[in-house]
């Protein structure tokens, strides 16, 4: 074992804090990344702070990750020293049920092992990003293009594939109308994302506030939600709705936006229950689904497409003594796009 720094929370109700955590010496399949850049996700928050299930402390969170690789394990072939890579949302799966078969290992059936709050194969609980170095298993670690810039690579690897996951699934693309509901973190790389694919974009946001910034970003046109003549206006109008938001929503004039055999699409995870009247799906033959992230294979996918149309998420770089404060800021909206963490400055 080697002990290196991190972030974690103590409690569901603590500031985060200074700890030293202990990673697992590198195995022959195994590469050591010294972290240069973490990402704060919303998942991070919801995880510390009990909202989800359970959770065992002190933890590291952080599941946004890219860094250089230090070290690698005899039997590695995929990844040397020196080389950029990324952590995403899980490393490791069984790669054995039929899921993982597949290729689609983030659906893995007993359950995939998550970069952080998971139960590690040596039986310890995954400790994530918020730290100075991780050791993965080199099947689950990316290659991140030169192209992108370094300190916004972080958040492709869960708020980009994220989205753009769902968008590949439901043929995003010329001759497609897609919503985006919300104009957040995940908000603004699905309409990035949309945009690059070739689809007409519309942003969902509560307010108009952001409007300037998602006609910027790719957007062809922007609607305040809190308007009740929006959904009057949009009805019956959209073959992919992408839900990006963690918070209980009308799901009745949502789903009445949808194009005949449209398809309304959650990404955002709020604690509480969606209630969907079975009604609202009859019309027009809507669907409701549910997206997780992405395979390893379409992770790698999204990072190569986000080098070839110059994508990257619009972040705020702070210093490790900030993320308490960046938490209580993306609980109130208030960051464009996406807070990612110098791990340099890590105490």
């Amino acid at each position: 074992m080697s002990t290196v720094k991190a972030y974690a929370a103590t409690s569901a109700t603590e500031p985060l804090v200074p700890v030293t955590i202990e990673r697992r010496e590198v195995g022959a399949k195994d590469v050591m990344i010294e972290i240069a850049y973490a990402g704060i996700c919303h998942s991070d928050i919801h995880t510390v702070r009990g909202e989800w299930g359970p959770v065992t402390y002190p933890l590291t969170v952080g599941h946004e990750i890219v860094g250089t690789v230090t070290e690698v394990g005899s039997e590695v072939t995929l990844h040397q020293v020196g080389d950029r890579v990324g952590v995403g949302c899980m490393v490791n799966s069984c790669r054995e049920c039929v899921n993982c078969l597949a290729g689609e290992e983030q659906y893995c059936i007993p359950g995939n092992t998550g970069t952080y709050a998971s139960v590690d194969r040596d039986g310890s609980i995954t400790q994530g990003g918020y730290s100075t170095h991780v050791v993965v298993v080199e099947d689950f670690v990316l290659k991140v293009p030169e192209s992108i810039p370094y300190e916004a690579a972080a958040p492709l690897l869960c708020a980009g594939i994220t989205t753009y996951s769902p968008l590949s699934h439901w043929n995003a693309g010329p001759g497609t109308r897609v919503a985006v509901v919300g104009m957040g973190g995940l908000g603004h790389m699905a309409v990035k994302i949309a945009h690059a694919m070739g689809a007409e974009v519309t942003v969902l946001s509560q307010t108009l506030g952001k409007k300037d910034d998602g006609l910027r970003l790719g957007a062809d046109h922007y609607y305040a939600t809190s308007d009740p003549a929006t959904f009057d206006e949009l009805a019956n109008s959209f073959d992919l709705v992408i839900n990006t938001v963690s918070a209980v929503i009308d799901m009745s004039a949502y789903l009445s936006l949808l194009a005949l055999d449209g398809t309304f699409v959650s990404v955002g995870a709020p604690p509480e229950p969606l209630p969907v009247q079975v009604f609202s799906l009859f019309g027009n033959r809507r669907s409701f689904a549910g997206s997780g992230i992405g395979s390893i294979r379409e992770t790698q996918e999204m990072l190569d497409f986000c080098a070839e149309h110059g994508i990257a998420p619009e972040i705020e770089l702070v210093n490790a003594d900030y993320i308490n404060e960046a938490y209580e800021r993306v609980l109130k909206s208030d960051v464009r796009y996406r807070f990612v963490i110098d791990i340099s400055t890590l105490a």
